[in-house]
């Protein structure tokens, strides 16, 4: 079960990377790859018994994906520290953006579902 979970994660992993070098070069293969997945578990409407395997077997070890970029910090702490005000501007910034828009897409979610409920 476990195997033919990760060999469907694969394949989509692969069908994106296919997709990345023939048609969309400024998305990551693995990002389109996703997005298949996503849209194919949607058509079927569930995720079967060995995705769900693969995927909690995969979520164990994603803590591991933080060392890097910590070693990356820690490396680089005076470039970091010298570009500070930009980098926090940076992020600042991209946080309000974010949050405005999560806000926005949130009250125009309740409005369609406000509809849905009156026509009901």
């Amino acid at each position: 079960m476990l195997l033919r979970g990760l060999t469907w994660l694969v394949l989509f992993q692969l069908l994106g990377t296919a997709l990345n070098v023939l048609v969309l070069p400024m998305l990551p293969g693995p990002i389109i790859g996703m997005l298949l997945l996503f849209v194919f578990l949607l058509l079927r409407g569930e995720v079967g018994e060995p995705l769900s395997q693969a995927a909690s077997g995969l979520l164990r070890y994603l803590p591991l994906l933080l060392v890097p970029p910590a070693v990356g910090v820690m490396v680089y702490a005076e470039q970091i520290a010298a570009d500070f005000w930009a980098l926090a501007g940076a992020l600042g910034l991209s946080l309000l953006l974010s949050l405005l828009f999560a806000g926005w897409l949130m009250q125009k979610l309740i409005e369609r579902q406000v509809r849905r409920e009156d026509q009901a």
